[in-house]
């Protein structure tokens, strides 16, 4: 199994620096081979100008063999890094990600299917937000929702299978033993990757959806948020 691990932080030293170190370790103690994009030291350009630019087709290149995508980030205003988004709106480009069209119908494939599609898609976060403000009822809000535009919006519009995130809480606190329970958690998290379930977003069919692509009233009835768009209209507190 081959996977690409994207991170994006300024401090190599800090924590996410060594979380990375962490996991690429333990994946390839498992046999795994990882190929990594470290956009800070890599200065990678985030502004996107045109189409099919040299470097993006590299990173496609790199994307298109991995099995796994781990994307790894602190949580910044609620959403990703500038040079991650960057990277994504750069990499994820029409006709390689999205826009690619059913051979069947000729319309373009996504929400669970897509250009990405059979690749695994797991978020490492790291917030300075206490456990409990991202979770149930948490003032912040469930990280499956604050992150919704990353995991739905990107990773299943694309036909990547999105994985619960992989949330460091509190992370500017941590002593000595809680980062080493952190690596831990992370290393055992990493050995069922590949194996653990998906989000159980619904694909865009007509069995869910009317042809304006809303919900059918059948489907989840009487739940208006973003949980009516999972199997049974679960949310992730459910």
């Amino acid at each position: 199994m081959h996977a690409l691990w994207v991170w994006a932080h300024p401090h190599a030293s800090s924590l996410n620096g060594r979380l990375r170190e962490v996991g690429v370790s333990a994946l390839g103690a498992a046999g795994w081979s990882v190929d990594e994009i470290d956009l800070y030291r890599e200065g990678f350009n985030p502004l996107l100008v045109g189409r099919g630019e040299a470097d993006v087709r590299r990173h496609q290149d790199r994307l298109r063999r991995a099995d796994l995508l781990v994307v790894q980030f602190p949580l910044w205003w609620y959403s990703v890094p500038a040079i991650l988004k960057g990277w994504i709106d750069r990499v994820f480009e029409s006709g390689f990600a999205f826009d690619v069209p059913d051979p069947e119908t000729g319309k373009p494939l996504k929400y669970g299917r897509g250009g990405l599609v059979g690749k695994r898609a797991l978020t490492v976060v790291t917030a300075g937000d206490r456990a409990a403000t991202l979770g149930p009822r948490g003032i912040s809000g469930d990280i499956e929702d604050v992150l919704w535009p990353l995991l739905h919006g990107t990773f299943w519009y694309t036909g990547m299978d999105p994985l619960r995130p992989h949330l460091i809480t509190a992370a500017d606190d941590l002593d000595a033993q809680a980062t080493a329970r952190t690596e831990a958690d992370l290393r055992l998290r990493l050995e069922g990757v590949m194996t653990e379930p998906r989000i159980d977003y619904l694909p865009m069919s007509e069995a869910h959806y009317d042809h304006t692509i809303r919900l059918h009233d059948s489907v989840a009835p009487g739940d208006d948020g973003l949980s009516a768009h999972r199997e049974g209209g679960s949310g992730p507190n459910t």
